[in-house]
């Protein structure tokens, strides 16, 4: 039986449970996997689908100086190889026009998977189109194997075209999870056929609907306010800072209260932004949390806001998990139309949208859900079906099991029977 490696940034990491719910799911569908981490994990916690993952891991070194003799071995087995002199010739091209300390330690790393690889590994998948399929793609050439990629958010974004256009020629295949990545992953596809659309989808299972209805809260019960949820890192391109600023703006008439979860770099910035617009003591930062605790939050808030805007070196969200987790529960969803999220929200119909950067429309539409429970209702109910219709893990993870050839094996076996 031959095996695939994934290659990941980190793992585990409580910020990509959608990785980790398709590696159990590709799993469970028979395929045999084995992880390959490129950092080691940094979060405290993890959640109960890792703890279900069956598939070892194995860790690179996080940077090359600290195992510097696991790296000369690495680099002496690689130089044997068939395709090292072809992968290389790539990474000196690729370094040229990218002449930064982490080119050379994707290479390392390169030559350190190459080598240490099991040997019924025949193909490399990577997640994210930057750091990990650099990684993938130079030890796929130094061993001759295929490797492919799923990209999402910051990959696509971020990255130059010229590196993107060659990988993707490279790849046996391609995937992403929202049509935004898809348009321009395709435009810059030597192949466009070669590249795919796959929703993450999410576990149904891991988050039923909720027993019971939500109280109609108004806002006009200082001892009863509106519970505002959002959960995601506290980095740039989430735009707290704008919700922040859009919480000050609500009239004081309306009773809320603001639950925060996630890290991230910008957490006490974000603490001090909240002291000086006055709303410092409506708010609860929770920091990050697995993923029973981020359910008990989304079944006790009222709505679910999320203010994504696009970074200042590019970096937006593509879809993410975490409104379909929260209309999953039927929460009402605000967020902003920006990449995937409208595939998700179609405005007025299963949540509301504002644009990026505008924290007086996200102000208004703020103060309408908190006081308007009828509204939630609708939209929440909406916002369910929505998930359970079109973005359910059992309806997308086909996309990704047949690019395995697991749809073929299963119907071969059923032959033979």
């Amino acid at each position: 039986m031959t095996a695939v490696a994934v290659i990941l940034k980190g793992y585990p990491r409580l910020s990509e449970t959608f990785i980790a719910q398709e590696i159990l799911a590709l799993e469970r569908r028979g395929l045999d996997l084995r992880i390959v981490s490129l950092r080691h994990p940094t979060d405290k916690d993890i959640h109960p689908v890792h703890r279900e993952i069956g598939a070892p891991v194995s860790y690179l070194p996080e940077y090359l100086l600290t195992e510097p003799l696991r790296v000369l071995r690495g680099f002496a087995a690689a130089r044997k190889l068939p395709g090292y002199a072809r992968a290389h010739a790539i990474w000196r091209r690729d370094l040229g026009r990218d002449p930064t300390r982490n080119r050379t330690r994707r290479f390392g790393q390169a030559c350190v998977l190459a080598a240490e690889l099991p040997g019924d590994v025949t193909h490399l998948y990577a997640h994210f189109l930057h750091t990990p399929a650099s990684v993938a793609r130079y030890a796929a050439i130094m061993r001759g194997l295929p490797w492919s990629c799923s990209a999402h958010a910051k990959d696509i974004w971020t990255s130059p075209d010229w590196e993107i256009a060659e990988k993707l020629a490279d790849a046996a295949w391609t995937v992403t999870c929202t049509r935004a990545g898809f348009d321009r992953l395709a435009g810059l596809a030597p192949d466009p056929e070669k590249v795919g659309l796959v929703y993450h989808g999410l576990d149904l299972d891991r988050f039923p609907p909720p027993a019971e209805a939500r109280p109609a809260r108004n806002g006009g019960d200082p001892h009863d306010p509106v519970v505002i949820l959002s959960v995601g890192r506290a980095v740039e391109k989430k735009g707290y800072g704008d919700l922040l600023a859009a919480f000050a703006l609500l009239p004081l008439e309306a009773n809320w209260r603001f639950r925060h979860v996630g890290g991230g770099g910008v957490s006490g910035r974000l603490e001090a932004d909240a002291v000086r617009l006055g709303v410092a003591d409506r708010i609860d930062w929770l920091g990050a949390q697995p993923q029973e605790r981020v359910l008990e939050e989304l079944r006790a808030a009222d709505l679910f806001v999320l203010s994504s805007k696009i970074g200042k070196d590019g970096d937006r969200d593509g879809l993410p998990n975490v409104l379909m987790e929260a209309g999953s529960q039927a929460l009402p969803l605000l967020a902003t139309r920006l990449s995937g999220i409208p595939e998700l929200i179609e405005d007025g119909q299963t949540g509301l949208l504002v644009e990026p950067g505008d924290i007086e429309g996200l102000s208004r539409s703020l103060a309408r859900l908190i006081q308007d429970p009828r509204l939630r209702f609708e939209l929440g109910a909406a916002a369910a079906r929505r998930v359970r219709e079109t973005f359910s893990l059992s309806g997308n993870i086909a996309g990704i099991a047949t690019r395995f050839g697991l749809a073929e094996k299963r119907e071969r076996a059923a032959a033979c029977e």
